[in-house]
């Protein structure tokens, strides 16, 4: 005989289990249910209110296995939709949060900032993968907001450096003497697109970025 059902809680739980263990829906716990009814003893039936009891919890459980159904899909169509808008950023210049720079081991590459006030001098620091301090070199006044130093590759003593992912630091001081902050940021054309655990990734040379570091795209 199908013993009935005493705990909405344990019918919840065993019912969500089975779902999840065996693929079950709402038809086959409405077989379960008709076998029910079908074997309980006629000398002791179940109270009419403990069925209708039942069937709102399968009726429940049901529903919030639909619901997470419908969000799976839609969290799975949400990163289908933005793995593909990430493609569509491969040969643009991107700006990002960062302070990583390419170097291609040829061509001179741009250091961007953002610059809270004025600066009569400022200070770049560019580090290799190691942490070694390659090239320190002294820029002239600047004003607030956005700025370059274009860096040639090569280190302190002039030596070309390697193609590899560097990074860089920028220190500035204003008319007053007081440290202005110098945000740095990592910026370059995209060339391709790689996917970490799923996540997409843009890459500029040998540098990677977080699809959502970036904060401006040119060439669109």
């Amino acid at each position: 005989m199908v013993s009935s059902v005493t705990s909405t809680t344990n019918t919840s739980s065993a019912s969500v289990q089975m779902q999840k263990d065996l693929g079950f829906t709402g038809q086959d716990f409405l077989k379960l249910f008709v076998a029910q009814l079908q074997n309980q003893d006629p000398l002791s039936p179940q109270d009419s209110s403990a069925f209708l009891g039942q069937l709102a919890q399968m009726s429940q459980v049901e529903q919030a296995y639909n619901t997470n159904t419908n969000l799976t899909s839609l969290l799975t169509a949400q990163n289908n939709a933005t793995s593909m808008n990430s493609v569509s950023f491969i040969g643009k210049t991107v700006k990002a949060n960062g302070n990583s720079v390419a170097f291609d081991g040829t061509s001179a590459a741009t250091l961007q900032y953002n610059l809270a006030g004025a600066s009569t001098s400022s200070t770049v620091t560019i580090t290799d993968a190691s942490g070694k301090t390659v090239r320190t070199a002294t820029v002239a006044a600047q004003s607030a907001g956005d700025n370059t130093f274009t860096w040639d590759g090569r280190d302190s003593s002039g030596t070309l450096l390697p193609a590899g992912a560097y990074t860089f630091a920028v220190s500035s001081t204003s008319a007053s003497g007081s440290a202005v902050t110098a945000t740095p940021y990592t910026t370059g054309t995209v060339n391709g697109v790689a996917f970490v655990n799923g996540v997409p990734t843009l890459t500029i040379g040998s540098v990677s970025v977080a699809l959502s570091d970036v904060l401006s795209v040119k060439g669109v």
